[in-house]
């Protein structure tokens, strides 16, 4: 795929093109692995609206069940230790809006770069929780910027929950199999009448979205509570 990939991250024009490419791409890993997408959604995106999708993370699937769902372009804003990832950051730079938590000065671009893309329908993809926690954590801490995001180009959030990546695709080498992931699309929340000093507020009532749902699924808790899984299994996203 190099040499597609070189020419379609070589302008953002091709971006569309790309993303259709990105999607077949992710259809033939998830279902050629033996996973299976079963999808309630109680809002349909609409196509050529920008969205800012905010998905839980469990699992080094997530971004590619993200992009199956979404026939909408997204841009991903990750983290900038990524680019050190041979051949893969080098796509990466070109293609992701890329943040270094560290520096206020890298969190200011973000806004900027993302000015500049949320345009012709294209949506935002932020995972809130900043790391793909422990096993043993039913979902990490929100951080802000995705919420800030949001209510700064007023575009709805896109709550996802996503119950069996913690089952099917673990950090353990040891667990894990083919089987059906199921995906819990909530009903947009509006950010058009929200204040920045509302960020807080509406981080909130994602998180717990997202958490009720986890909580009272029965699969997801018995991967989360099963025995050992405290332990460290150190994934390249944490």
């Amino acid at each position: 795929m190099i040499p597609f990939l070189l020419i379609l991250t070589s302008n953002e024009k091709y971006y569309a093109t790309f993303w259709k490419m990105v999607r077949i791409w992710a259809k033939i890993l998830v279902y050629g692995m033996g996973f299976r997408l079963k999808v309630v959604a109680d809002q349909r995106i609409e196509k050529n609206k920008s969205y800012l999708f905010c998905p839980n993370h469990s699992s080094l699937l997530d971004a590619f069940i993200l992009i199956i769902l979404s026939k909408n372009p997204i841009v991903f804003i990750g983290k900038q230790e990524f680019v050190k990832i041979p051949i893969f950051g080098f796509f990466y730079k070109r293609v992701v809006i890329m943040v270094d938590r560290s520096s206020p000065e890298s969190r200011k671009n973000v806004y900027e770069e993302a000015k500049k893309r949320l345009k012709n329908g294209v949506s935002l993809g932020i995972f809130p929780e900043g790391l793909v926690p422990t096993e043993n954590v039913i979902l990490a801490p929100f951080k802000n910027g995705a919420f800030s995001l949001a209510i700064e180009f007023q575009i709805p959030i896109v709550p996802q929950v996503y119950f069996d990546g913690k089952r099917l695709f673990s950090w353990d080498f040891w667990k894990g199999g083919p089987g059906t992931i199921r995906v819990h699309q909530h009903k947009f929340i509006e950010t058009s009448q929200l204040q920045m000093q509302d960020v807080e507020s509406l981080k909130q009532q994602t998180f717990q979205l997202i958490y009720n749902d986890l909580v009272s699924d029965e699969k997801y808790m018995n991967d989360t509570n099963r025995p050992n899984n405290d332990k460290e299994f150190k994934s390249p996203l944490s």
